[in-house]
């Protein structure tokens, strides 16, 4: 396709970079709320979970910089990212019933998915490198 180089990802990859950062933004907020919330219990009980979400945002956070700064490798840990969130928005729909929630993560979830494999996206992910002259 014209226009679509290494150097120069679709908006699709911008976009999706935005998005998927965000949602390592909001993984760090949740690890430092569910800190400050359980403050009260023993730190052992806690500093695992604590680190768990802090660990994974950071990382999303990452990934959505690499993909909004055009780095083709940061494409499949967030396609991945987005199906192991399916299952949460299915939590959140079914057995916890917050209709609301669920509903409004699964939009976001599958906004995100559908801009990560669009045909643009998948073009710019497997064109070749180019080579410096």
């Amino acid at each position: 396709m014209e226009g679509v180089t290494r150097d120069t990802p679709p908006p699709q990859i911008r976009i999706s970079g935005v998005l998927v950062g965000l949602q390592g933004v909001a993984a760090v907020i949740f690890a430092i709320l569910v800190g400050i919330r359980e403050s009260t219990l023993p730190l052992g009980s806690v500093l695992g979970e604590v680190g768990y979400f802090a660990v994974i945002g950071i990382a999303l956070a990452f990934i959505g910089a690499a993909l909004a700064t055009g780095r083709r490798g940061a494409r499949t840990p967030a396609i991945v990212t987005q199906l192991l969130l399916l299952p949460v928005v299915y939590s959140l729909i079914g057995p916890s019933q917050q209709l609301l929630l669920g509903i409004a993560a699964g939009i976001y979830v599958v906004v995100t998915f559908l801009l990560l494999i669009s045909e643009r996206s998948r073009e710019w992910a497997s064109a070749p490198y180019s080579r410096e002259p």
